[in-house]
């Protein structure tokens, strides 16, 4: 064992949460790799780089984030494009680092902030502090000490007995703690989590974890907060828990597929990025624009497989459509 030792207790309801996830992840192990299957994985990979960046304060959506992916330009902050594709490539990377790996953490960071901060892939020369307006939530230790710590860390990783799960959201608050780099702790301390957890179970790499914690963004800095007022990351290990149960649940939650009519599965097959209906209706060589509204386009939009650009203005001579994530699965 390390001599280094982080402060946590495993508290019953850690347990049941261990139990609970590990039989989940068991039933979502048995499932056929079907092309499907695979779809579903690259649509929550996606959902995984929007979660954690949005945590961060990236706008970018889904769709934007697809048409990065595949190329396409997008007008958005330069700075928010940068993330996406550095997120990217560091999920793409995860089979070849190991958790433990103090090289392979700083390249981690490297690929994670290339072109955002000047000492990508470096420990951070100064102070930093967690602010909420004008207080302090905490002082991180000195820089002095953060090469030091972080070893103690990782050699800590490497030797424990913990499960991967609790060894995971323990690593994920004592990193957050640290606060290592001058910026982009959280989505490192992310990225690190679902690395430990992926090497337990390869299926972890397409789990939308940093997804679930997007929209329990709040709880998660709460979380936070109180492990490092009691001392105990046992609050983090919970929430993070709970959080994992949940993102499998959204994978393993049978999907009612929608009986498809010939127009409809026709149209799905034409839709590429963001299409007009002028587009859509040359392509099928349909000449009757109410006809084509009522077969194609409406069944599809109350199906949810396709999604207007501009909702809130259906009629606008801008309007497009695209494929929703349940209608890229039915392509």
């Amino acid at each position: 064992m390390p001599d280094y030792q982080p402060p946590f207790t495993i508290t019953s309801k850690i347990l049941k949460q261990v139990a609970v996830i590990s039989e989940k992840v068991g039933r979502l192990s048995v499932q056929a790799e079907t092309e499907q299957a695979l779809r579903l994985r690259r649509i929550n990979r996606i959902r995984t780089i929007q979660g954690s960046l949005a945590i961060e304060g990236n706008t970018l959506s889904q769709q934007q984030i697809t048409a990065i992916l595949e190329g396409k330009r997008v007008i958005a902050p330069p700075r928010e494009i940068q993330e996406v594709q550095n997120a990217t490539l560091a999920y793409n990377y995860l089979s070849h680092w190991q958790a433990h790996n103090e090289q392979d953490l700083l390249a981690a960071h490297r690929t994670l902030m290339t072109s955002l901060i000047e000492d990508a892939g470096h420990y951070r020369q100064g102070g930093v502090g967690v602010m909420s307006g004008d207080q302090v939530l905490h002082m991180a230790p000195p820089a002095g000490r953060v090469s030091v710590l972080m070893m103690q860390l990782l050699e800590w990783l490497k030797n424990t007995d913990e499960h991967p799960l609790v060894a995971s959201s323990i690593f994920h608050y004592e990193f957050e703690f640290i606060h290592p780099f001058a910026d982009g702790n959280g989505r490192m301390g992310r990225l690190w989590q679902t690395l430990i957890l992926s090497q337990w179970n390869p299926l972890f790499a397409s789990i939308p974890v940093e997804s679930l914690v997007h929209q329990h963004q709040a709880d998660y800095y709460a979380a936070l907060q109180v492990s490092t007022d009691q001392t105990d990351s046992a609050p983090m290990i919970e929430f993070m828990l709970q959080m994992v149960a949940s993102a499998i649940d959204s994978l393993a939650t049978p999907q009612v597929t929608p009986q498809l009519t010939p127009q409809v599965k026709q149209l799905l097959t034409i839709i590429k990025g963001e299409m007009t209906r002028a587009e859509l209706q040359n392509l099928l060589d349909l000449s009757d624009r109410k006809s084509f509204r009522e077969r194609y386009i409406v069944p599809a939009l109350q199906a949810g497989l396709i999604e207007m650009t501009i909702p809130d203005k259906p009629s606008s001579r801008l309007q497009k459509y695209r494929l929703t994530n349940n209608g890229q699965l039915m392509t």
